[in-house]
Formats: structure tokens, sequence, C-alpha cells
């Protein structure tokens, strides 16, 4: 048996920056030879620091991305170069944003195609290889995509400018979403016997993970006061309050329940009864009322009674990450969760799953600049099958998945899977549906109301669904369960961890089942340790990892980036998940998988707590500037919250700027000729930027400003990404006929097959209980009196119970 589950794996990196290498890492820390090929100088991440200080040699981000890979200083046109592309299975390609910001060009990647005919070839770009953007060599970065991906523009205060979310998000999860793509691809191409070109989009890539999915409601309901996803910004409350001990502690009241309990563990059950404050706007209206109970508790009190406390009320609570405390949250060291790089000086998070008893392999130090040149001997692949003829099914066709989850993390998962070809079938209860059913719709008093949620509709695509009471009073439900299971080849859940056990469908029950079938679990904290039973939302892990530490302005308090971290968790999950199939591949048995939620956003937020460690700089929130480029901001415009950003990534654009606002006095002070002079006069000049802005609309200003050369766009809003030019040319708005919604475009997948040209999105999120019929008589073989007995007991039924 191999050591590892990628054992074999030849993945050979031609990227730099984060997403790219951080795709490289995922293959790598399961067990593929990773070979990092790198031109005469080397990926500039050797040489970055966010902080921009660090001791000599590589940075400590490069060495977290680049741990457990072998490095060749060649070109590609090199006859080593060569070679290496045509033995490698996956060839991952996808620049700097910074230094690259076109990213990868489509003949080159065909290029590489034909030069590795049996090769996956992962193209990670800006705006995906085909379009107009691609095609006019528009410029990137992280900031510029969260402003077009309707992230920005619902985070901040009401009357203040919409903010970024910290710690360059988009591209770890960029990165993620490619690994499960040149996964699940490479399983197609190794039953077809011929290669495939996947083409990632950051851009829609960050569009379904930061706050774009919120389009569904103006596309199915029209735009409009109270229609979700037209509302602005109102930050949530309560969210992260000070503490007696001079600390930070994160709530998250998602459910009206939630909100409740939190009143009475401040000591306020007398506002059980304004039902005002149940809604967050008027919350938000009434801050400074409601701020001051909360802190007339919080303040009393230390971050560790108040934990202590909410936790035993069930109410989503952590002390709040920062530089200086993540590794010693108590949770985290119980499971060990960080440890030493192996070239020493700073910890970092380990591999954030376990398949079996493998929970990552050892790592080994990055490699120096050419360390393997004369150490790399891939030997070219035997011939495969020939290739199929005919259309070619999508990578994970034939594959069954049972979706036991609920919410966004692990929905986004499923439906990945999905999209990818597997036949998910979610399971609901009669008395305990997905919750999402409910969330963001219409109200109680319409008809079929469950059925117009926004965020179950988006995503659960892809996907059959049926209803099935789980109890351990109900025992034949519980065996039907089984009998799913066993004509199924992969079970993922994300309930807490005792629910499973409690129905008696644990890992021995799986087993019992189906010896071949995979389960995957998704605790919020995991399996073990003194937080393995409190209840964890993606708000919870966006406060406990950092990220929310590193988001807000300079002067305020952190804010949650607002969700990205629940399909984040969900990419790591289906990652883990094809790790464990591969290794099924190789050995005939299934796989307990535990992929662990906050360990997953403490991966992605890993330049924290690296940077701290390695060297001791602290990074923290500085409102929408950054290190990559100055000046960087959004600017208010006329109209309406309108809004538009840029981002000066090279001394060259800082003159064209200075002509386009008419201020040759700038661009003649040589004081300002370098990014950090103009860090030291931020303020002066973002006055001057806003002085323009103002008297312009938002797009009349990126448009100018783009034409100057200058990067920039307009701060977008979910309900407008509908008219966003590359989206449509993309095709990533795909039409579903729904049944009782109706039929509209809904955003797809950030993905394209060079070999698949049909619909991604194949069927609509489906009615409750829609496919009972379908799966417990054609799969299952049941008659039609005994489904229809299940109904008269509601053992299953066609509507939630209580509706």
């Amino acid at each position: 048996m191999a050591a590892f589950p990628l054992d074999g794996i030849r993945v050979l990196e031609l990227a730099t920056g984060i997403a790219g290498p951080y795709c490289g890492k995922l293959f790598a820390d399961a067990g593929a030879d990773v070979v990092k090929l790198e031109g005469p100088g080397g990926d500039p991440t050797r040489a970055w620091s966010a902080s921009g200080v660090h001791a000599d040699g590589d940075g400590a981000l490069f060495r977290f991305l680049n741990t457990s890979k072998r490095s060749v200083a060649a070109g590609i046109d090199s006859p080593l170069g060569r070679a290496l592309v045509a033995a490698a299975d996956v060839i991952v390609v996808g620049g700097d944003l910074a230094a690259q910001p076109t990213g990868p060009q489509l003949a080159f990647v065909r290029r590489l195609a034909a030069d590795g005919p049996r090769a996956v070839v992962l193209a990670i770009s800006p705006w995906g290889l085909a379009g107009p953007w691609p095609d006019e060599h528009r410029p990137a970065s992280e900031f510029l995509l969260q402003a077009l991906c309707g992230s920005i523009a619902w985070r901040g205060e009401p009357a203040g400018p919409p903010l970024q979310a910290g710690g360059r998000l988009g591209e770890w999860a960029s990165g993620a979403y490619a690994a499960v793509v040149g996964l699940a691809a490479l399983r197609g191409a190794r039953r077809d016997g011929t290669g495939e070109i996947a083409d990632i989009s950051m851009l829609e890539c960050m569009a379904i993970m930061m706050g774009g999915l919120s389009v569904v409601g103006p596309t199915i309901m029209g735009r409009g006061p109270g229609v979700p996803g037209s509302a602005g910004r109102i930050p949530e409350l309560p969210s992260i309050e000070p503490t007696k001990d001079g600390g930070l502690v994160g709530f998250c009241t998602i459910t009206a329940q939630q909100f409740q309990d939190f009143l009475v563990l401040i000591d306020r059950p007398d506002l059980l009864d304004d039902t005002d404050l149940l809604r967050q706007a008027s919350r938000h209206a009434r801050r400074e009322e409601f701020l001051a109970a909360v802190h007339a508790w919080t303040t009393q009190r230390t971050t560790a009674e108040i934990v202590e406390t909410a936790a035993a009320l069930r109410i989503p609570v952590t002390p709040v990450g920062t530089p200086e405390t993540v590794t010693t949250i108590d949770q985290f060291t119980a499971r060990g969760v960080f440890v030493p790089n192996p070239s020493g000086g700073f910890l970092q998070p380990r591999v954030p799953y376990r398949v079996g008893e493998f929970t990552g392999r050892p790592f080994m130090p990055a490699p120096a600049l050419g360390e393997h040149d004369d150490a790399v001997d891939w030997a070219p692949r035997p011939a495969g099958p020939p290739a199929p003829s005919g259309p070619r099914p999508l990578p994970l066709d034939g594959l069954r998945v049972v979706d036991l989850t609920a919410f966004w993390a692990g929905p986004s998962a499923t439906t990945l899977l999905g999209a990818l070809g597997a036949d998910v079938i979610k399971i609901e209860g009669v008395t305990r549906p997905d919750g999402m059913r409910f969330s963001g719709g219409k109200p109680p008093t319409e008809a079929d109301w469950w059925e117009w949620g926004t965020m179950f509709l988006a995503t659960n695509a892809n996907k059959r669904a049926i209803s099935l009471e789980l109890s351990p009073s109900r025992p034949e439900g519980l065996e039907l369960a089984r009998r799913l299971l066993a004509a199924s080849d992969v079970v993922i859940e994300n309930f807490s961890p005792r629910v499973l056990t409690n129905l008696g469908l644990d890992w021995d029950a799986v087993q019992g089942a189906n010896p071949a079938a995979v389960l995957t679990r998704m605790p919020a904290f995991g399996l073990d340790g003194p937080w393995r039973d409190r209840t964890g939302f993606a708000q919870t892990m966006e406060q406990a990892s950092g990220l929310a530490w590193l988001t807000g302005t300079a002067d305020g308090p952190p804010l949650i980036p607002r969700g990205p971290c629940d399909p984040i968790a969900g990419l790591h999950a289906a990652f883990a998940t094809l790790v464990a199939l591969t290794e099924r591949d190789r050995t005939g048995r299934g796989s307990l998988v535990e992929a662990t939620m906050v360990e997953a956003v403490l991966n992605v937020a890993a330049e924290l707590t690296v940077e701290y460690t390695d060297h001791g700089a602290a990074l923290r929130r500085d409102g929408n500037r950054g290190p990559l480029a100055a000046p960087q901001g959004v600017y208010p415009c006329a109209g309406d919250d309108g809004w538009v950003s840029l981002a000066v990534t090279d001394d060259t654009q800082w003159p064209a700027l200075c002509a386009l606002l008419g201020r040759a006095d700038l661009v003649a002070d040589a004081r300002l000729g370098s990014a950090a002079r103009r860090r030291e006069r931020a303020d002066q000049i973002d006055a001057a930027i806003r002085a323009w802005t103002t008297r312009r609309e938002k797009t009349e200003a990126a448009t100018a400003l783009a034409a100057a050369g200058i990067p920039a766009a307009p701060v977008t809003p979910a309900a407008d990404l509908l008219d966003n030019p590359q989206l449509a040319a993309r095709g990533f708005f795909e039409p579903l006929a729904h049944s009782v919604v109706g039929k509209h475009p809904m955003p797809g997948v950030a993905f394209r097959l060079a070999s698949y040209d049909g619909q991604l999105l194949r069927r609509p999120a489906p009615t409750f209980g829609q496919h009972n019929d379908e799966v417990y008589g054609d799969l299952l073989g049941f008659g039609a009196d005994e489904i229809d007995g299940w109904r008269e007991r509601n053992l299953i039924s066609d509507r939630p119970a209580g509706v």
C-alpha cells in the first residue's frame, strides 16, 4: 500500500503568488510529488512579506505555501521543462496577480495540453481564459476582484465606505477550488485515458464565495426594498465586543432562538418582548442603545468567563483570534493544530483534514531555488487506454453521494461534486429540513414559501432530494438510510459530532452497510477537544481564525468577512473526500474523513500566524488600504451609494493617475515616487482622489481610470452581477427552470472543462422530497404502496412538517 493517498501523482507547478501554490500545496500535503518549475529569478513570493520585513532568505508565506515541494530552475521551453510537461499528471498554471495581472493565456494553456496530452492542465486566472476582459488584458488584483464580485459592497457601515475583506481570501479560495476541480478531473483523465483543460475563474470563484450568491434574491423576486440581496450594508449585532480583560469576544446569533438566548446571557430578559430587536436592521438603527446594554455586561466579565457561559447556552461564541493569541486558543492547542514549519522559525496550521489514520504528509522544508535540478526523474507515462468515442462524461460521472448537510458549508461541497458529475441525493428530515429553505425567501403567508429560500436555491443545484425522518425512535427510517448508504460511494454530513452516533449512523454503521463507502464529517471544531460539541457558524470561524482581525477600519473594531468561510470549509471537505476516493481506488476500502471547518479556515488565514511567529510582525486591518498597492481604496462617486475602487500596483501608474486628477503637483513631488512614500501620505492622496471621483458616476470614473492605465473597478453590489459582461460571456449564469420559483438565470460554477460544452447546472435545487418516488422506487426497489405507507406515517413527506 502506498504511504500517502496521492502517492505517485505528479504535479507540475507553473505558478506564483497564492492561488496556484496553495492548490499545489493541497496536492503535496496529500502525498503528490509537486515540482515547482521556476525561472531564473524564482517565484517572487520568495521575497514577499505582508509586513514589509522578514529574515534573510525566503519569506514565511513562501515557506508555508511550498512545504513538501521540489524546485527546478529551468524554463518551460528547456529540455527539462518540456520533459516535465510530458510526464506530469496535473499542471497548475497561474501568475501572481500583482506581477502577472492577466494570468495564463489561452494559447499557452493549449500548448501545455498538447505537450502533455494525458495531463490535467489547471489554469487559474482572474477572469477565466475566454471573454472580453482577458482579451483586452484587463489588469486585476485581489482588491479589484472583491469590488467586482459583490464582496466589498455589502461590508461596512451604511454611512461609510464599503470595506474589503482582509487576508486575500479570494486568492486562497481560488487555489482550493482549483484543487478540487483538478483532483476530480484527474479521476476522469485516468478513466478516459486522455487529459483535460480546467479553466478556473477567480472572479467567478469569489462571486460564489464572497457575497455574490445573494444575487439570487433580486434574480427571482426582482430588485427592490425588502428583497434579499438588494439591501445595503447592515453590520451584524451583536458581533465582536470588548471584554473586561481588554480582549474581544465574538458572538453569532443567526437564529431567533440564539438571539433570545443572547438577551438572557447579558441579563436583559426584559428585551425578549421587544420584537423590533429581532430584525438586524432595527437593531442597527438602535445600535447605541443596544450596544450600551451589551457592553454593560461584557466589560464586566473576562473573555474566558463569557465564552464559557455563552457556550453553555449553545450560543456560537469564541475569543477573537489575533496574531498574538490565535495559536493559544484552547481548542487549537488541545488538537495540536499549529505545528512548527520544517524550516524552523515559525508555526503553521497542520493539514485541515484526516483520511482514516492519514493526517497529512509530514512536512518537508520548502525548497531552495533549483534545489532539485538534478533530482527530478519523471519517466514518461506509458500509453493509457484509448480515449472513448462519443461525448465525454463529466469527471465524477457514476459516483453517488448521500448529502446529509445543511446551511452553506456542507451544501457548497456537495454542489461542487454534483457540478463535476456526481449523483448527489440530499436527505432532509420531515421535521428538520435544511434551515436554508426558510432563509431569505418569502413569508409563511405565501404558498410553498419554503421553496423560495434564496441561499438554498443557490447552493443545492444538481441534486436530487428525498425526505426521511431520521430519529432513534423511527428505526424504519434509519434502516432506509442504511439501504441508501449501501448503494452509494460517499456520505457527507455536517451535524454536531454527537448526532450521527445518537442516530446509529456512525462510522461503524456506514462500514457495516458499505465497506467501500467514504464518510466525510464536517464538524465545526473537530471530533475531539474541549469545543467538540459547541455550535459554530462561518462567522465564528472568521472571528476565531484572525480573519475578522484583518477586516475593518484601522481605528474601528474588527469586522467579520460575512460568510466566505462556509464555502472555504466546503472546498476543503470536497478535496479531502476526493483524496479518500483516490485511496479507495487503490485499496478497495472506504475511509472516515474528518474535515474540520475551523482548521480549513486557519489554513487560508495562515499569513497572519506565520508572519507573527516568524518575525513578530502583527498584521492588522487598515480599511481598504493594503501592502500590494498605494494608493488603494474605495472612493465615493455621484449617485446613490456609488463607489469606485482603484489600486496603483506599480510606480509607472502613479503619474497617469496624477494627470487624470489634474494634480501635476503630486507627480512633481519626488517624495511620492515610491509606494512606501505614498503610504506615508495616504490621507492627502485619498482626499485628492475623492475630489475627482465625487463629480463622476462610478462607471464613468472606473472607465476613465482604466483608460488611463490605472487598475480600477466600480464597487458592484450582488444584484448587479447579472450585468457584468465578462460573467455573461463566460455563461456564469445558467438558466434553470424550477417548478415553484420559475425559470431564472442562476449563478453557476467557477470552472469550465474543455471536453464538456454542456450546461454545468443540469438541474435546479430540488423541491422538498421531490425525488422520493424516484429514489425509493427506482433506485432502492420499493413498491408504490410501501412508499405511500411511509407518507401516511410521516416517515417521508412531500412538504416539511408544520407548514
